[in-house]
């Protein structure tokens, strides 16, 4: 996993980057501050950033914001603060993990662990929102065609249905195509 270290203290970020490292990850780019951070989030695309909360430049919780609005990512916060201000600022910007300074290993680690799995978790319901929208909108075009083909050719609920089915399987598209082809020809015809 390529990872990002943003924190302006050289110290703490050649200590997270050696921790890091040990533990099997790649830091793929450092910043020392939140610009920076963007920046690099954007150019070297890591699977996962840990940021500092409190940067020159730009704060970690904006870059945070930032970098997700470009790129959902999990991300680790690191603070020397545990104030619930920050904390939920962070939360709210959609930070997965919070670690108050000094951390161990013990703590990191399973800070990026358990960011990494409530990232998957949300991605997954992301799809499945995008699937139940997309389901949606495909019942929604198929029921206004089927209405029209039932007005304006007298046909049945069933032989609406049918005709459209029929025309997707002959055509080899998608039911949403062909019954968008229909309303708009209908719409065309008015």
């Amino acid at each position: 996993m390529r990872i990002l270290v943003a924190e302006d203290e050289t110290i703490i970020r050649l200590d997270l980057r050696t921790t890091l490292e040990e533990a099997g990850f790649e830091v793929c780019a450092e910043a020392r501050n939140g610009e920076e951070a963007v920046e690099l989030a954007a150019s070297e695309r890591p699977d996962l950033a840990i940021l500092d909360v409190k940067m020159p430049r730009l704060d970690g919780i904006e870059a945070a914001r930032r970098i997700l609005a470009e790129r959902p990512i999990p991300i680790v916060m690191l603070t020397a603060y545990g104030q619930e201000e920050l904390v939920a600022r962070a939360v709210e910007a959609g930070v997965f993990g919070y670690l108050v300074k000094p951390f161990r290993e013990a703590d990191l680690l399973p800070a990026i662990h358990a960011a990494r799995a409530r990232h998957a978790e949300l991605e997954a319901l992301r799809e499945e929102a995008e699937s139940l929208a997309e389901a949606l909108a495909t019942r929604k075009v198929v029921e206004r065609a089927k209405g029209l083909l039932m007005e304006r050719e007298g046909l049945s609920e069933e032989e609406a249905f049918g005709r459209l089915r029929r025309a997707s399987q002959s055509s080899n598209r998608p039911m949403k195509v062909v019954a968008e082809a229909i309303v708009a020809t209908f719409a065309d015809q008015s």
